[in-house]
């Protein structure tokens, strides 16, 4: 529980980078009711997963907006830039929340392992912050306004309630007008997943290079799994846990008496 006296702490992060549309219209909102730490990767990492940096040096460097103090810009992966803000950039304050976003595309279904902006999250969570992800669900549109707002409501939320240990939450906000959105969903990863393809391509001296392209696979038919609910335009609320243990199979393994 947060002190009513003072403002909550919130770490923001992102897998876009610290410069994208989607992490200062978050940052804008957020501030409006807490005090917020900005640290991101200074590139485009996305589909990175929740890799980290071992052989390399990571740096960060202040970011600034009209001369005046605004993040870290990290020199590495979504994971990183966690770490080091909680670890290292700011660990004399005690972070309440954690929000990864706004990524901009959808990270959903299967495709969620992939995704830098859930694995942000997920370190939030292994950090014991609890922690959030938010996607808008396209690469194109980029009014970021709903999702900011919807942001806000929900790390309130979370802020009084708190959550399960071990459990993030995943939201992918339909990209589309404030009228349009249907509702709240609470929903379960769904099965869908991305077909990958890749085009072969010459470069301007005739070298080939292969382009990753292809399309989603929608297998999932009602609201209550994550790709179908923002389908239908409503908000997509999924816990995730990193425990990624499957105890079914885990029972049945302790029947079958392995020796060595």
């Amino acid at each position: 529980m947060v002190s009513k006296k003072t403002k909550p702490i919130i770490l923001i992060s992102n897998d876009d980078g610290i410069e994208s549309k989607g992490i200062r219209t978050l940052t804008k909102e957020i501030r409006k009711f807490a005090e917020v730490i900005v640290v991101a990767p200074n590139t485009q990492q996305s589909a990175v997963g929740h890799a980290v940096t071992m052989s390399n040096p990571i740096r960060a460097t202040k970011n600034l907006i009209d001369r005046n103090f605004y993040g870290y810009a990290v020199e590495g992966t979504p994971a990183d830039s966690v770490k080091l803000a909680v670890m290292i950039l700011f660990k004399e304050k005690k972070i309440d929340l954690l929000i990864s976003g706004i990524n901009q595309g959808a990270n959903t279904a299967i495709n969620v392992i992939y995704s830098g902006t859930v694995s942000a999250a997920t370190e939030g969570t292994i950090l014991g912050i609890p922690s959030i992800a938010v996607s808008l669900t396209s690469y194109t549109y980029d009014n970021f306004s709903v999702a900011a707002k919807f942001t806000s409501k929900i790390a309130k939320v979370i802020l009084k309630k708190g959550l399960p240990k071990g459990t993030l939450l995943n939201i992918n906000v339909p990209a589309v007008e404030k009228e349009k959105i249907k509702g709240v969903a609470a929903t379960k990863q769904g099965k869908s997943y991305w077909a990958d393809d890749y085009v072969l391509r010459l470069d301007p001296s005739k070298r080939k290079y292969y382009w990753l392209t292809g399309g989603m696979k929608k297998l999932d038919k009602t609201i209550e799994f994550d790709q179908k609910a923002i389908d239908e335009n409503y908000i997509s609320v999924t816990p995730i846990h990193y425990d990624l243990t499957d105890y079914t199979a885990y029972e049945e393994i302790k029947k079958w008496n392995l020796k060595f």
